[in-house]
């Protein structure tokens, strides 16, 4: 199965990928190393680098799925054609794509994880309070089916609940 978490930036989307791929155990891939990777390789900032480090992303995903693992996926997945091509790789490995949207709800909470994030991504600065916020509206017209989680909670909890959730859908639908 390949489960996609999505949601904006210091939602709570790694915390709950980390606690998912610990509990299942699957690889855990995450869109922003890759993408801080071709930063340090030398690829510029005026290429599209967000989109080719979606498309590694799909392609390790694809890779690990032919061999029969589970993966889950952290991006923040905000346009339809990204989490699209989800359904893509997974429709291409004859497995079930599971979306789950991360969320913070408290607005001060969010602004604090993004503010004392430290990630080990040389090259790559975290993104300011208000390109969070010029993204948010992203996800108001989404209407595919998700789980959508509060990430106030504790992330072992959240993945707890991904799982019962995910072992109560039908094995075909996704």
């Amino acid at each position: 199965m390949l489960i996609v978490l999505c949601g904006l930036p210091a939602s709570g989307k790694s915390a709950l990928a980390d606690a998912l791929g610990r509990a299942l155990p699957a690889p855990v891939l995450s869109v922003d190393p890759v993408e801080a990777a071709l930063h340090r390789a030398g690829v510029g900032r005026e290429q599209p680098t967000g989109l080719a480090a979606y498309a590694v992303t799909q392609a390790l995903a694809g890779e690990n799925l032919r061999l029969g693992l589970d993966v889950v996926v952290d991006a923040v997945n905000d346009a339809p054609e990204a989490r699209d091509a989800w359904v893509e790789v997974a429709r291409r490995h004859g497995v079930p794509a599971r979306f789950v949207q991360v969320t913070c709800p408290d607005v001060d909470l969010h602004r604090r994880r993004l503010r004392e994030r430290r990630r080990d991504l040389d090259g790559f600065p975290e993104p300011t309070w208000e390109s969070v916020q010029a993204r948010r509206h992203a996800f108001d017209s989404w209407d595919g089916e998700r789980l959508v989680l509060d990430s106030r909670r504790p992330p072992a909890d959240l993945a707890a609940e991904v799982l019962a959730h995910l072992r109560a859908q039908p094995a075909g639908r996704g």
